[in-house]
């Protein structure tokens, strides 16, 4: 068995508003599933993505109006990284320095060129083009022309203090160590590639191929309002997610019972770094209460919410959605 790549990231962001807008408007994101935290179903949980939702291209946000601002440290994912076409690099560089008042100017790491910048809640985020990311499928109907748009993740970047145990599960779970640059080292889904200068380009048909480690001694950060809570990786199926939850076992470490988030099943542990991880199945995916054309419209709620939907939809912050 190996981890087929990233399904989905969580943050958690201040105003609904303010976190839907840059990123349907701004990044060009379909709004694809409209839905409460199962745990705290007064909060929206809002996830955008590609046309359907694909894992690999899922970010979702726990959005609160007056949540505190939170703090990156040792122990919890500080950067979210997202693909594009190389020919739309330069396209987004004018974009984000038009419009964004936070970002850095355009580096390179790994050989690949980057820019870095915020968003309104101060979650770290960078651009960066894959090899093959032109055949991926993106957001046509967005605000952001079809050949530019954002066509999955490209990678996580983990904060810690010290990454030799973690990158010793990163290997259990079948990623393969690739180069180092300074102070990170990335690791990619097996079979996408090795840090030899002949070795192929990651396949376009598996989206957000790298986890990348930046090792640096810093304090305990702080949840809240611009952090990451979680980084979820894919399991293809129950049976498989069943198998690695043995093996997370074997490993020393505590997975959850699964849990059933509607739109797929998942485990929760933290690795050897302090970093939550999930372990969400493909399916049954985005398109189980919506269709194609009418995904992000309405609020979803799964079966043991329904019969409180009144109340629920009373108590949720306004939320204005296209």
């Amino acid at each position: 068995m190996h981890i087929p790549g990233i399904h989905h990231i969580t943050a958690i962001s201040g105003a609904p508003q303010v976190n839907h807008d840059f990123y349907t408007k701004l990044l060009g994101l379909r709004l694809v599933k409209k839905t409460v935290n199962f745990d705290d179903p007064q909060t929206w949980h809002l996830y955008y993505g590609d046309e359907t939702g694909n894992p690999g291209t899922l970010l979702t946000f726990f959005p609160f109006e007056n949540a505190a601002e939170g703090k990156a440290g040792s122990g919890m994912a500080s950067r979210i990284g997202f693909a594009v076409p190389g020919d739309s690099f330069s396209w987004w560089v004018n974009r984000i320095a038009e419009s964004v008042e936070r970002f850095d100017p355009p580096s390179e790491r790994f050989g690949a060129p980057v820019i870095t910048f915020v968003d309104p809640d101060g979650l770290l985020l960078e651009i960066m083009p894959l090899p093959g990311a032109e055949d991926l499928p993106g957001w046509a109907h967005g605000d952001i022309p079809n050949e530019h748009s954002i066509r999955c993740f490209s990678n996580a970047t983990l904060l810690l203090d010290d990454g030799a145990e973690t990158a010793k599960l990163l290997e259990v779970m079948g990623y393969e160590p690739l180069e180092k640059d300074g102070v990170f080292q990335r690791f990619a889904v097996s079979g996408t590639g090795t840090a030899s200068d002949e070795s192929p380009p990651p396949s376009p048909t598996v989206p957000a191929p790298f986890i990348d480690l930046h090792i640096q001694k810093t304090t305990i950060g702080r949840m809240g309002r611009g952090t990451v809570h979680h980084v979820a990786f894919r399991a293809e199926n129950e049976e498989e997610q069943r198998q690695w939850r043995e093996a997370l076992l074997q490993a020393g470490l505590r997975p959850t019972e699964v849990v059933d988030r509607q739109y797929f099943k998942s485990i929760y542990f933290h690795e050897p770094g302090g970093v939550l991880f999930e372990l969400a199945t493909d399916p049954p995916g985005m398109l189980i209460d919506e269709d194609r054309e009418s995904l992000g419209t309405g609020l979803q709620l799964p079966p043991w919410f329904e019969e409180n939907r009144h109340w629920i939809e009373d108590r949720l912050p306004e939320l204005r959605t296209r």
